[in-house]
């Protein structure tokens, strides 16, 4: 679709009915994920400690210290994911392009597996800027080495780049939960994909990071859509590819390392919600964007509750949810062949 196209209005006011549709369905999922655990609270509970907390009240208490932490990092994690994968998909005009395949969750891993070991590091506050500093220079090298020779970056060399750090990057962590059965000790949940034992402060550590990364990246939008019909047509759309991957490509990998930080390498979210987004929209990124960013979430805190409930007096971890739901759900859409061409 070209970037400049304009949709009748009666497509943007159907999507638009979808995006709102969305949104109702992600505060119900956000109102279930303040509800239901170990310990189920009436729907009343949560609304009274929300406007009217009780210090004296152990519902209340559970709810505004343990369960609105939990949330707003899901959904900020889910935002952070659809739109990390919505952007890399485009910028490579790859359908399999995720911060997993691209060596940013690798990346992430690696330096926080390491940042324990080396410095003793204990604490999700400790490590957490090691997690994100890892992810970025991950999706650097991976562009630095995708761009190497003639043409430059195309999708095929990033996709190549990426499986190569990724291998190299998983076997550095192994190596080292192998030979430290501390660090194996610290990051048992964070490596598999969790939202439990997370607070404010980790929300409050990674939220400026995703708030700039979503406002780039729904930006990206018409940029994407001319650089998915090709470098020529992009330019002349009057598109500068440069600067357009740049931006997007900084705000997909700023998205994708604060998410892994704060959740750890939750898998399938970032790779299958913009397919999602794509079979109901349609190839036009200014509407995949906002739709990855509401479906993502509802998806994550979604799979969060699932994990409280299906394990008592335990719970699973999110990750490990996604994956069992995803990946059916996204094998069903590619043998219905639902899924729309980049």
């Amino acid at each position: 679709m070209a970037a400049s196209q304009t949709l009748p209005a009666p497509l943007v006011a159907v999507r638009a009915v979808g995006l709102a549709a969305a949104a109702g369905a992600l505060v119900g999922v956000c109102l279930l994920s303040l509800a239901v655990g170990s310990r189920s609270i009436p729907l009343g509970a949560v609304v009274e400690a929300l406007t009217h907390f009780d210090p004296g009240d152990r519902d209340h208490t559970t709810i505004r210290e343990l369960r609105v932490p939990r949330t707003l990092i899901g959904l900020m994690v889910g935002v952070a994911l659809g739109l990390s994968g919505a952007l890399l998909q485009g910028l490579t005009r790859n359908p399999l392009a995720d911060p997993a395949i691209l060596g940013i969750s690798a990346g992430a891993s690696a330096a926080a597996a390491g940042a324990i070991m080396l410095l003793g590091l204990t604490s999700v506050y400790g490590y957490i800027w090691f997690a994100f500093a890892g992810a970025a220079l991950a999706g650097v090298a991976v562009y630095a080495i995708g761009a190497m020779g003639r043409g430059g970056a195309n999708p095929m060399k990033l996709a190549l780049a990426g499986a190569g750090l990724t291998a190299l990057l998983t076997s550095v962590t192994s190596l080292i939960l192998l030979i430290d059965l501390a660090t194996l000790e610290v990051l048992r949940f964070w490596l598999v994909g969790s939202l439990a034992g997370r607070d404010g402060t980790v929300a409050a550590q990674v939220a400026p990071f995703m708030a700039v990364g979503a406002l780039v990246a729904l930006l990206c939008g018409r940029s994407l859509n001319a650089l998915s019909l090709g470098d020529d047509v992009a330019r002349s759309l009057g598109v500068r590819l440069g600067p357009a991957r740049a931006v997007a490509g900084l705000a997909a990998v700023g998205l994708a390392g604060a998410a892994t930080a704060a959740a750890g390498p939750i898998a399938f979210v970032a790779l299958a919600v913009p397919h999602v987004a794509r079979s109901i929209t349609g190839p036009d990124y200014r509407w995949i964007l906002p739709y990855s960013a509401l479906l993502a979430p509802i998806l994550l805190v979604g799979s969060d509750v699932v994990g409280r409930v299906v394990a008592p007096p335990g719970e699973v971890q999110v990750g490990v949810v996604t994956a069992l739901l995803g990946g059916p759900f996204f094998v069903a859409l590619v043998r219905r062949r639902k899924l729309v061409e980049l």
